[in-house]
């Protein structure tokens, strides 16, 4: 939860923050944001005793927390178990309803799952953009991914 209150935005002057009550409305976000990354049960928790995935769900939390219209996710599921990896897809889907998301990923199952549109890049171009089938069928991607 301090974790999640610490990107909570608000005045963060040291004086200020000695006396920094929790008001309504951040009481407010921080619950729908521990509901939305599904860690209300381990809201007492230390962020160090997290597993890798609840790790990575904290920290969307706290970009939740900052209201975002754009969230830019690197390699969120590496490292992650398949649940985990389910997980956060789901996380995902309930986060388009609401967000635009940028994803960079290189697990193709994760992105299969949800993507609508892919974009391809090769060296900062652009080689290829369509739904997943189309650019893993695309020529240019297949050449430049694996050297054909």
């Amino acid at each position: 939860m301090d974790n999640l209150l610490l990107a909570a935005p608000k005045d963060k002057r040291v004086v200020k923050s000695l006396f920094n009550k929790l008001d309504a409305d951040t009481r407010d976000t921080l619950d729908a944001t521990l509901q939305q990354i599904r860690l209300t049960d381990k809201i007492n928790k230390p962020a160090g005793l997290l597993s890798h995935g609840q790790k990575q769900w904290l920290e969307i939390g706290m970009l939740l927390m900052q209201s975002p219209k754009l969230i830019l996710l690197d390699e969120p599921v590496a490292g992650m178990t398949d649940a985990e990896t389910e997980h956060t897809a789901e996380l995902c889907l309930r986060l388009k309803k609401n967000h635009t998301l940028v994803v960079v990923e290189h697990d193709m199952t994760f992105i299969d799952a949800i993507s609508e549109k892919v974009t391809v890049l090769a060296q900062g171009a652009i080689l290829a953009e369509g739904t997943l089938a189309e650019v893993q069928a695309n020529e240019t991607v297949i050449e430049s991914y694996l050297g054909r």
